[in-house]
């Protein structure tokens, strides 16, 4: 799934999340606004950034490194993208995938030369219903026939191969990997109002024809293989660009703290907002406390309990949406040359929703909890 941690210092993690740092700093950060504005996509830039990931970071190291992007290009859409290519696309081929498939795919992926694509629909584990049916072929051909559509595919627009889980008719559930020149498939352009710098589209399958060979994992298995560990992943790995970008908005409130005046004095001077600041802090702290544990269970020898994915998501999409309230009390929203608290404000609403929001996390966790699965 990762690579295992060597159990050396801290595993090249502070190496790591500076040179992630400062590279989203100087070749993300400065176009941020602009890629926003427009909903336009750099191939260039994303492939240097996801080139860092490669093929052999373990989950703490990947954690940190994304959180890293986040604080450091401040731009949730493209941090979204790479976590979607990286890690969200890539994982569940690399524990459930056949020795073909990983020689054929996972060099491409980790030199960015193909790019993965999946629908946020998708990462709710058995929350969500189908809109993707599957059938045998009938006409003499092995392989299936894939009919239905799918909303909110992160990197659609761009990508080579999509992770799709299809419904059959005695409602298992069957992961497949599927190649853009399937036949069949087809993306139309789509995506929401948030997260602009994202390539988004539609994925409408119309009788699409899969090979035999793109089944991921074991046919009619994806609520028990690739579904949990698709919840695991989003839950946790999508959480740790937020922890990024709430380090960022932490940094705009101190300096509007510093720099602006009310009434004559500096805002640091108000207790109101020193109290503001210090709950700010906690948010940071207990999501990184939170975000931390669960990673290093994907590097043990179980991925994180629902409950403890789960608890990861819902604190960190309630928190994000604090810290960023705070920093738009702090500076203003879109004060900032670069409109990024405004940007972050309105990406996190939708960053709490992709989930599934409270509907889907709290009952997950209270099952866990009451041991109900």
């Amino acid at each position: 799934m990762f690579p295992k941690a060597s159990g050396e210092g801290d595993d090249g993690v502070s190496a790591l999340t500076e040179r992630v740092r400062y590279l989203a700093g100087h070749l993300a950060r400065p176009t941020a606004t602009e890629r926003d504005r427009r909903r336009s996509w750099d191939d260039n830039l994303f492939k240097a950034l996801t080139a860092v990931f490669g093929d052999g970071l373990t989950g703490v190291q990947t954690a940190a490194a994304l959180a890293a992007l986040g604080e450091g290009s401040r731009d949730p859409g493209l941090a979204l993208a790479v976590t979607t290519h990286a890690v969200l696309t890539t994982v569940p081929l690399r524990a459930f995938g056949t020795s073909a498939q990983h020689e054929r795919y996972l060099p491409r992926i980790a030199a960015g030369e193909w790019l993965g694509a999946l629908s946020l629909r998708q990462t709710r584990a058995g929350a969500f219903a189908s809109t993707v049916a599957a059938r045998p072929a009938r006409d003499g051909a092995s392989g299936w026939v894939l009919s239905g559509s799918l909303e909110q595919v992160v990197l659609g627009a761009q990508a080579h191969h999509f992770l799709v889980v299809a419904e059959h008719r005695d409602g298992s559930r069957t992961a497949f990997l599927l190649d853009r020149d399937t036949p069949g498939l087809r993306v139309e352009q789509a995506g929401p109002a948030a997260m602009s710098s994202c390539c988004w589209g539609k994925l409408v399958l119309d009788e699409c024809r899969a090979p035999a060979d793109a089944v991921v994992g074991a046919v009619g298995a994806a609520a028990a293989q690739t579904e949990p560990l698709l919840a695991g992943l989003d839950w946790v790995f999508t959480s740790a660009t937020w922890l990024g970008i709430m380090r960022a908005l932490t940094d705009e409130s101190l300096a509007a703290a510093r720099d602006h005046d009310l009434f004559g004095a500096p805002l640091a001077h108000s207790q109101s907002v020193r109290f503001l600041l210090a709950d700010i802090a906690i948010q940071n702290e207990l999501a990184a406390g939170l975000l931390h544990r669960a990673a290093e269970r994907f590097d043990g020898t179980a991925t994180p309990s629902p409950q403890e994915a789960a608890t990861v998501r819902l604190f960190t999409s309630s928190a994000v949406r604090t810290v960023a309230a705070g920093a738009a009390q702090l500076s203003g929203a879109g004060s900032a040359a670069d409109g990024f608290v405004e940007r972050a404000h309105r990406d996190a609403l939708f960053f709490a929703s992709t989930a599934g929001g409270t509907e889907v996390l709290r009952p997950v966790i209270a099952a866990s909890l009451l041991g109900l699965g």
